[in-house]
């Protein structure tokens, strides 16, 4: 199976298909089984800990241990000569191995001795293994990165799938949390387009759990093209011609419409999105009704209605191309629906929904008292029901 882009990950998908490669020859890769480095490594966590940093995102942290006898990975049977090198080999014995689990133990007990700070780990594995990294009792990661909006398709069958296998695996008292996008990936705009980017923001921050979007995705950059002489991306310069490029997805945020969108007054290592004069922070800030007010409008109704931010969910269903889903807390009860079609969606309730508060629409040009859940091509609403 190829590396990249695919919608959607399978459940038993083979994990070699997103592992990140080492591209850098000096970047050593650390014998986490010997204790010395372990506590080396540790002092490290501590180092910054005491000058009051929030907490650690730890890189690949499904590979920080490897076969205890260093055996060689076997072939994989479906390597195509047009696959990255990375899928050559099945990474049995370099990946996810069981002592690994130690090892985030104790980073995780080192953290615990301070107030309030959090283990965030990179992984990419199926939802089934990736819930492990909770950890024996909840002692291991705080928040094992969850990816799969990031491959999912977006259909509300799918997503209402992915959600609920999601919820059902995650252990008892486990924090779940969500990405949309992340340095390695095509940017939610580019994946999906610039009218579902909108839904994708809203699904985010009323999902359970703790969300977390990619910089730029804010102000809907798609997929910037960049050149290949200009390329930076050493995966791409190794093996070029296989579009393996994350550059398209690291291109400097883009503040305002002066030189280089504000981002530097020198040469920014990267070109700038073509539409950086009207796709900037400035400007979109100034737009009652762009996508960068969007985010800020859903981050401000997440802070003010708790059923957002520590409600229960629940999947009311799906209609057509349309999920509903509901949070609730302490009798406030908020519904989310969002139309993933290319056509006029009439969703039902089993609520009476007199009185009840949109609260917004994705297109921003909608809110108030409203008991009318007819959802325009593409549109998302979150709908405040009365108790």
């Amino acid at each position: 199976m190829e590396y990249g882009f695919r919608p959607y990950i399978p459940r038993r998908w083979p994990i070699s298909a997103m592992m990140s490669p080492t591209t850098a020859a000096d970047q050593p890769d650390l014998n986490w089984r010997n204790s010395t480095v372990r506590a080396a490594m540790y002092d490290v966590l501590r180092f910054w800990l005491d000058r009051g940093v929030d907490g650690f995102r730890v890189d690949a942290i499904w590979l920080l241990i490897k076969d205890a006898d260093l055996r060689d990975n076997p072939e994989n049977p479906a390597y195509q000569p047009t696959h990255p090198e990375i899928n050559r080999l099945l990474p049995i014995h370099n990946a996810d191995q069981p002592e690994v689990h130690e090892v985030i133990a104790e980073m995780r007990s080192v953290l615990d001795r301070y107030d309030q700070r959090v283990l965030i780990g990179e992984i990419y594995l199926p939802i089934e293994r990736l819930v492990t990294y909770y950890g024996k009792d909840l002692g291991g990661a705080h928040l094992p990165f969850n990816f799969q909006l990031i491959y999912t398709v977006w259909t509300a069958h799918a997503l209402a799938t992915l959600v609920t296998e999601y919820e059902r695996a995650l252990p008892p008292g486990g924090s779940p949390n969500w990405v949309l996008g992340n340095h390695d990936q095509p940017r939610i705009a580019a994946r999906v387009g610039a009218e579902r980017a909108r839904l994708a923001a809203m699904l985010l921050l009323t999902l359970r759990g703790t969300p977390t979007l990619y910089y730029g995705d804010e102000l809907g950059i798609g997929r910037v093209a960049i050149q290949p002489e200009v390329m930076q991306d050493a995966w791409e310069k190794n093996e070029p011609g296989l579009g393996l490029s994350r550059d398209p997805s690291r291109t400097p945020f883009q503040w305002d419409d002066t030189r280089n969108a504000g981002f530097t007054n020198g040469r920014p290592w990267l070109p700038l999105d073509p539409n950086y004069r009207t796709c900037n922070a400035e400007t979109l800030r100034n737009d009652a009704t762009s996508i960068l007010t969007l985010y800020r409008s859903l981050i401000a109704i997440r802070r003010s209605h708790s059923a957002l931010v520590k409600g229960a969910f629940r999947l009311v269903g799906v209609q057509e191309n349309t999920i509903l889903y509901e949070r609730e807390d302490r009798g406030q009860r908020v519904l989310v629906c969002l139309n993933f079609g290319e056509q006029e969606a009439r969703v039902s309730a089993a609520d009476d929904l007199s009185g009840a508060i949109v609260l917004p629409s994705t297109r921003l040009d909608r809110s108030g008292p409203s008991t009318d859940l007819a959802l325009r091509p593409q549109e998302g609403l979150i709908v405040l029901i009365p108790s």
